[in-house]
């Protein structure tokens, strides 16, 4: 009886540490701490940019560099712009009453696309995660208890995630906004988004779906 000789085993695609630089695991390391890549992507992103396609790394870093010194956060919702005030803040022409709240850019980003929301924003930077050491101080809401004081605003829109960090997040939101004035409407946007997520991957229909279906907090 024949016995089958056993394939020769094939090299991982991915680098084990004995195949790689010094500066190659540096860079792959320092990629490896960027949101969304993990051990792989971080090494496929590395292999790209320094073995298969170097060409394309110099414009990234370049693009990278040029941006660090022009782009920064709003001075009033904590947006993206390269001036004191991002467009939409900038635009005369947005509802002065009505103010989203978002946890970051992203989801600022992805209500525009939708053009469900008419009103201005103000952008987080994160939820309160007690367990990942983010308390109040962490988030972007000086600035928001000053906009609250001195703004026109009689409605806050809470457009966070459905679980239970978002949650806790907008309770302290609508005590936070109440404790500065009572009379504003706080609600929070409805969720045909799936329980546990956020919105920057929700399709345009979901995301309109959900703010015109949102609901009073607090009352």
């Amino acid at each position: 009886m024949n016995r089958r000789c056993p394939k020769p085993r094939q090299d991982s695609p991915y680098l084990g540490s004995k195949n790689v630089t010094p500066h190659f695991e540096k860079v792959r390391q320092l990629l490896r701490q960027l949101p969304g890549l993990g051990h792989r992507s971080a090494e496929r992103l590395a292999l790209y940019l320094l073995v298969e396609k170097p060409e394309k790394l110099k414009p990234i870093v370049e693009a990278l560099e040029q941006a660090s010194q022009v782009v920064h956060r709003c001075s009033r919702c904590g947006s993206l712009t390269e001036t004191e005030l991002c467009e939409v803040c900038a635009d005369a022409k947005r509802e002065p009453h009505s103010l989203c709240i978002v946890e970051q850019v992203p989801d600022l980003m992805a209500i525009e696309r939708s053009q469900a929301h008419r009103g201005t924003y103000h952008v987080l930077h994160g939820r309160l995660s007690p367990i990942n050491g983010v308390g109040p101080n962490d988030l972007n809401l000086s600035s928001l208890e000053k906009r609250i004081q001195s703004e026109p605003i009689t409605e806050v829109v809470l457009a966070l995630g459905n679980d239970i960090e978002a949650e806790a997040t907008c309770h302290y939101l609508l005590e936070l906004i109440h404790g500065i004035k009572p009379k504003i409407k706080v609600s929070r946007i409805g969720f045909g988004l799936p329980s546990g997520s956020g919105l920057t991957f929700a399709d345009v229909a979901t995301l309109r779906s959900a703010l015109e279906g949102r609901r009073d907090v607090g009352t």
